[in-house]
């Protein structure tokens, strides 16, 4: 069970993402416990007021549960999980709230998974539980997680090194190119890979299972090389004799060189970058149609509220009109009204209270018309925000992709081709004479 949590702050945004009933077939509010409030927009509203007795702007800890694919837990495993992980990141005992998610899958399939929130402020003391390394933490509750059920540990939860770099995220990439290159970690690498394998063949796969292209170095030696086409010797970073790698691995003649190995491992990361750029394009399309249909919603909504403001209008206008109808005296009285002037004045009374009430109706139908443009340009302006950041996001990939082809070596066999055609032209070309015995004096 894979678990990604992180502190965060906004109640109202949190309890909304937890309760959105358009992403997921089926929401469940589980848990509301520690609370005075027994619902999730309360309880999480009520951590925030206990906050602002602080100086925390992070008073939630969020957690997501999330199963292996084809693992079926039923709703005990999740709460000793959630358990598990409560006394792990040490917030045993604080409020905390539980919510199951049932989402499709494309394989169609639905899926469970399991979201928790702790309020991470301490009542006692007043002050916030501090969540230090508490992805170390997730993962150690992870790992434990997948022992305990038998699943097949991802071997990223096995050792970090071993993350296959061919199946990295979009996040994990960016997160990779901020990164420095610890000497430490290539150096264990490396020697995991040695301790593992028994020969070349198997030396190259662990190899390339990290990102690395076994290839020859100088002097019958054996390096690794990445998709930056930077090269590691394989007796210094995994810390063994070059006689005993050539002892291992006999001749590399076999292998491609430096820079043929730098255009396959590039090209691997280039795939996956491919893969993630599609996925980026994907991922807007579905986020603008989820908009498109909103928006449809939204204008049935608006044509609603029209038709019932019209018909509102429409009904009391009559209504109205029917009391100021009834405030003319018929019969001999009427007479006396428009003898006396009365009849004239409820006239005028009357007409100012029908210009005062179109002003109503006139006021009233611009509030909601510029209630619906509001709410048609928030629409408008999540399309803008989505394709902006997709854009974005596209031409970083598309700016990496660049670098790493720019700088790799030119294509071997064409620079091969390039050479035999320079030497034949030299060959073609007429021999140079030169004149021992000075000038020639032939005509």
């Amino acid at each position: 069970m894979i678990l990604v949590g992180n502190s965060r702050g906004s109640a109202q945004g949190l309890a909304q993402h937890l309760l959105n009933t358009h992403d997921n077939e089926k929401v469940e509010v589980h848990e509301v416990s520690g609370f005075v409030s027994d619902t999730l927009t309360g309880a999480l509203n009520e951590a925030q007021a206990v906050s602002r007795g602080t100086k925390c702007q992070k008073f939630l800890f969020s957690l997501s549960l999330n199963p292996p694919k084809d693992a079926t837990v039923d709703v005990a495993d999740f709460e000793r999980a959630v358990d598990q992980a409560e006394e792990k990141l040490g917030l045993t005992g604080q409020p905390r709230a539980v919510v199951f998610h049932e989402k499709k899958g494309e394989d169609g399939l639905v899926r469970r998974h399991c979201h928790a929130v702790w309020s991470r402020i301490d009542t006692q003391q007043m002050k916030a539980i501090p969540m230090d390394f508490h992805k170390r933490r997730c993962q150690d509750v992870s790992r434990e997680l997948f022992r305990e059920h038998g699943w097949e540990m991802p071997k990223g939860h096995e050792n970090p090194l071993h993350r296959n770099p061919t199946n990295f995220s979009l996040a994990e990439w960016q997160q990779a190119k901020r990164a420095k290159k610890d000497v430490k970690a290539l150096k264990s690498m490396f020697a995991d890979c040695w301790a593992q394998s028994d020969s070349k063949a198997a030396f190259a796969h662990a190899l390339k299972e990290r990102g690395y292209v076994l290839a020859q170095g100088d002097r019958r030696g054996f390096i690794a090389v990445d998709h930056k086409g930077e090269a590691y010797s394989i007796s210094k970073y995994a810390g063994v004799k070059a006689k005993d790698t050539r002892a291992r691995f006999g001749s590399h003649e076999d292998l491609p060189t430096k820079d043929e190995a730098h255009v396959r491992a590039a090209n691997v990361v280039t795939t996956r970058l491919d893969e993630l750029k599609s996925e980026q394009t994907q991922q807007q399309e579905s986020k603008l149609e989820r908009l498109k249909t909103e928006e449809a919603k939204k204008n049935e909504q608006h044509r609603e509220q029209q038709t019932v403001l019209s018909q509102h209008q429409t009904e009391r206008q009559q209504h109205e009109d029917s009391e100021r109808q009834s405030r003319f005296r018929t019969g001999l009285w009427g007479f006396v009204d428009r003898f006396t002037g009365r009849h004239k004045r409820t006239e005028a009374e009357n007409q100012a209270e029908i210009l005062q009430h179109q002003e109503r109706d006139k006021t009233e139908q611009q509030r909601l018309e510029q209630s619906q443009a509001q709410s048609v340009q928030a629409t408008e302006q999540k399309k803008a925000a989505v394709i902006q950041k997709s854009e974005a996001v596209t031409n970083e990939i598309k700016t990496d992709i660049q670098n790493i082809q720019s700088a790799l070596p030119p294509d071997v066999e064409q620079r091969r081709q390039e050479y035999m055609k320079l030497r034949e032209a030299r060959r073609q070309s007429p021999a140079r004479t030169r004149a021992r015995d000075g000038p020639s004096l032939e005509p």
